[in-house]
């Protein structure tokens, strides 16, 4: 008969998350403490639960501190573990279940402009701060709409949109591989729009969203064209897929009324 092979690792690292999950709700329930005060509440050695603070620690989920009365009679100061913003994240929360009975509330109330109104407001402070970056950014340079989408990117991942921005034939692509409002914005397109026309301001040119979260793609894109090479106004510098380039040496009349398909995702609708 052949022999099961036991990893005991795997079981050692859900045990280890499971503690790890128990001193962060002990934390979250009594306030900050230090590490054997949560040893007596857990029932294990300080030493082992200093393990498992520690990984806490490096994970960005706690961070340590010293007590109040840290100086006050003999001995070394006392050291408490708190809870940081990304350790209390980590708890379930109904931040985007009350975002949407509010803008439920405001659709209900008002329409369509009133929760557009609202998305503006929304987005307001951030179009400041990111201004305020990218023109920081670009003072120095031309200040292209590329180039701009660049600096936009790194004010947008300080924002916690995990942004970035390359070029690509014909202008650039802007991508938002997170999106904190996914859930809210999948109902109330509003959001995306309100987005969309603050990025636009932000590049200093008219944008095209091509992909959102909201709606089931991988990442947010936001198509931001260059500029227009002469003789190049409306072929694609490669292939589109479905579509057949014209020959380099295909003549061209004067008289000719034919164009060459454009790119219908690139194209804004009539």
């Amino acid at each position: 008969m052949e022999s099961v092979a036991v990893h005991p690792r795997a079981s050692v690292t859900a045990d280890d998350g499971r503690t790890r999950d128990r001193v962060s709700a002990l934390l979250l329930e009594h306030g900050p403490q230090t590490a054997s005060e949560l040893a007596t509440r857990l029932g294990i050695s300080p030493a082992a639960v200093r393990r498992h603070l520690d990984a806490l620690v490096g994970a960005g989920r706690l961070e340590e501190r010293l007590s109040r009365d840290a100086h006050r009679g003999r001995g070394r100061p006392a050291r408490r573990f708190h809870l940081t913003d990304a350790g209390r994240s980590s708890f379930p929360h109904a931040y985007d279940d009350l975002a949407l009975t509010a803008l439920r509330y405001v659709a209900a109330s008002g329409g369509p402009d009133a929760v557009r109104a609202v998305a503006e407001q929304q987005l307001a402070g951030l179009e400041a701060r990111a201004s305020s970056a990218v023109e920081s950014a670009v003072r120095a340079a031309e200040g292209a709409p590329v180039n701009r989408a660049q600096a936009l990117a790194v004010a947008l991942t300080a924002e916690g949109y995990a942004a970035t921005a390359s070029a690509i034939s014909g202008g650039g692509q802007l991508c938002q591989h997170h999106c904190p409002v996914a859930h809210v914005a999948a109902e109330f397109p509003q959001l995306c729009e309100a987005e969309t026309a603050v990025i636009g301001r932000l590049v200093g040119t008219h944008v095209q969203r091509l992909a959102t979260i909201a709606h089931g793609d991988g990442i947010c894109t936001t198509h931001i064209p260059g500029p227009l090479r002469p003789g190049n106004r409306s072929t694609p510098a490669r292939p589109v897929p479905g579509e057949r380039a014209a020959p380099a040496s295909a003549p061209t009349s004067r008289t000719s009324t034919r164009t060459i398909p454009t790119n219908d995702r690139e194209r804004t609708p009539a």
